[in-house]
């Protein structure tokens, strides 16, 4: 499985789940590429999108582009780093097509 991470989606994410096949925006040179052209590209190159945009699944139809989703409560690196266990499993879970989110937890 190949994930993208969305632009200001910490790297700390690919730094710490060297387990998993993440890449950037930045490293393919997809920096301020609009989200639908953006998972364009992503058809038949990768099977996630990491993103923090909340309406992402609102504005774009993943299905239809055979991606999924995984939505985090925010891009703040602390909160990321707090959260890279439940963003691993949910990586690992997530099927085609489909949106997960993250919640933001309780202190």
């Amino acid at each position: 499985m190949n994930i993208l991470l969305d632009e200001g989606v910490p790297r700390v994410i690919q730094k710490r789940l060297t387990s998993l096949q993440i890449f950037t925006v930045e490293e393919l040179g997809w920096r301020g590429i609009e989200n639908g052209a953006l998972l364009d590209l992503m058809v038949g190159r990768f099977d996630v999108l990491v993103t923090a945009d909340k309406n992402l699944p609102h504005q774009q139809n993943l299905a239809k582009r055979r991606l999924a989703a995984l939505i985090l409560p925010s891009n703040q690196i602390p909160l990321v780093i707090k959260l890279l266990a439940q963003i691993e499993e949910a990586l690992n879970q997530i099927s085609q097509g489909k949106v997960t989110q993250i919640p933001m937890p309780s202190e």
